[in-house]
């Protein structure tokens, strides 16, 4: 290598380390958050916002009577108004925070407030729906009674974005304002209330343990943030009580990850198995002449049962579609179980459900609703038809134009007809009559006899103008 060619490849390795340095430069501008974070601040608010003392007591409280009411009649802007007003955060992001820094007595409180929290909005919410006359459940209450791995996505997502806000010099209001919206915590809390009141012991625990996911993994990502951003410890004299609350807190630390781990990965698991078996049913289970009126899946037992209706589906058929299924990822150890119509066995009544014959009944109804809807459309169509046939109220077509034989018998064919004419000043609709005469009239005779029976025509129709041709 000469010298030329030294310098030019030195002078490319010197251009593309400043590169290098300039893009790693403006990346660690863009993402960093240690510059701009006020650590003593944020651990201060958040004390602040573990209370639960006279005015957030009293908030709370009509929080959920208003969520309460806005999952009882299914209003979603109610819903979101009362999780904007509602406390319940505060004692969350303070677990989080407080096992990050090693604060036990922050700990302390924010597990007292949070359970007395939890305990007065049940109650608040089960004395509702126990008074309230509406006890029917609604989209906004059945979409709180489990959780999916959406929910814990959303939790974790936003308790980052939560904590992250917090921690900005200057809070960022609407950001604390969003994720009190996306994380949901007070409905799950009335609906646990809810399935209390009902008696629904499922709805009741399937909501708390919404509310106990959210919860923790909001927690989780406090801690996480903390951790990351370096705050603080909390330093105590004693060096023995340090080690020993440092290594409490480490304990609950792995208590909190470890099972949110685990439910993560459960969750995930089973929206999989789900997704898979939609999956499954809409691209295999298909056969002319049978339709799918519902099928239903179990994680825990792995049984996917369909129900068929209409052409009985022949059983080769049906281990094709079995030999499928152990095929497909992650349904190979499902049970598949076909259920028709067809069935005079009583087999298919038995294994259909009360929720599921409701379905089926709602299906069905609303199906012939629409025929019947169609059917009245098409009928109102076909009356206008006909009654586009009379010239008008009183007089047929068919009633004039056979009077009008029989008056001028020399008449051989008529027609009637609404004209659309346009004189380029206004533009109006005028009735018009056209007549053949029998050939044994001259023309003189035609004209004269048009003239006559455009009177007579007037004249029964009441009308002001014709044209008669």
């Amino acid at each position: 290598m000469n010298t030329n060619e030294q310098k030019e490849e030195e002078q490319f390795d010197k251009v593309k380390l400043s590169t290098f340095q300039a893009v790693r430069e403006f990346l660690t501008g863009l993402f960093d958050i240690h510059k701009d974070t006020d650590r003593d601040s944020t651990i201060s608010a958040v004390k602040g916002d573990i209370s639960f003392r006279g005015h957030n007591a009293w908030i709370l409280i009509f929080s959920i009577f208003v969520a309460s009411i806005g999952l009882n009649v299914s209003s979603t802007a109610v819903v979101i108004g009362a999780m904007l007003i509602s406390p319940l955060m505060g004692p969350i992001v303070g677990i989080g925070l407080s096992v990050g820094i090693n604060d036990v007595e922050m700990l302390r409180r924010s597990l007292i407030n949070l359970g007395v929290m939890m305990f007065l909005s049940i109650l608040t919410a089960y004395l509702y729906f126990t008074v309230s006359p509406l006890t029917q459940e609604t989209p906004e209450l059945l979409a709180r009674t489990y959780p999916t791995i959406l929910d814990v996505l959303v939790a974790i997502f936003g308790g980052l974005a939560l904590i992250v806000a917090k921690t900005k010099k200057g809070t960022i209001a609407s950001v604390i304002f969003g994720v009190a919206i996306a994380t949901a915590l007070m409905p799950p809390l009335c609906t646990v209330g809810y399935g209390l009141a009902i008696g629904n012991m499922g709805y009741a625990g399937g909501a708390l343990y919404l509310f106990s996911i959210n919860a923790v993994f909001i927690a989780l990502s406090t801690f996480i943030v903390a951790k990351i951003l370096r705050f603080p410890m909390v330093r105590y004299a004693n060096s023995k009580r340090r080690k020993r609350i440092a290594q409490l807190a480490s304990v609950i630390a792995l208590i909190v990850i470890v099972p949110s781990i685990y439910l993560f990965v459960n969750l995930l698991r089973e929206q999989v198995f789900e997704t898979k078996t939609m999956d499954f049913v809409k691209t295999v289970i298909k056969y002319d002449g049978a339709e799918v009126v519902k099928f239903t899946q179990d994680y825990t037992t792995k049984n996917i049962d369909i129900y068929l209706i209409g052409n009985p589906v022949p059983q080769p058929v049906i281990n094709e579609w079995v030999s499928q299924l152990k095929e497909t990822q992650k349904l190979e150890d499902c049970n598949l179980r076909i259920y028709q119509g067809t069935d005079r066995s009583g087999e298919l009544a038995a294994q259909i459900s009360g929720d599921l014959k409701a379905d089926i009944l709602e299906e069905l109804y609303v199906k012939n609703e629409t025929a019947i809807r169609d059917k009245d459309e098409r009928i109102r169509f076909l009356e206008n038809e006909v009654a586009r046939l009379r010239i008008n109220e009183k007089v047929t077509f068919e009633a004039l134009s056979n009077e009008a034989k029989l008056v001028y018998p020399f008449l051989t064919s008529i027609s009637y007809a609404e004209t659309v004419t346009n004189n380029f000043s206004k533009i109006d609709t005028l009735p018009t009559v056209t007549v053949i005469w029998d050939k044994s009239l001259n023309r003189k005779e035609r004209a004269e006899s048009n003239k006559i029976l455009a009177e007579w025509i007037k004249f029964k129709l009441k009308a002001d103008t014709l044209i008669i041709k």
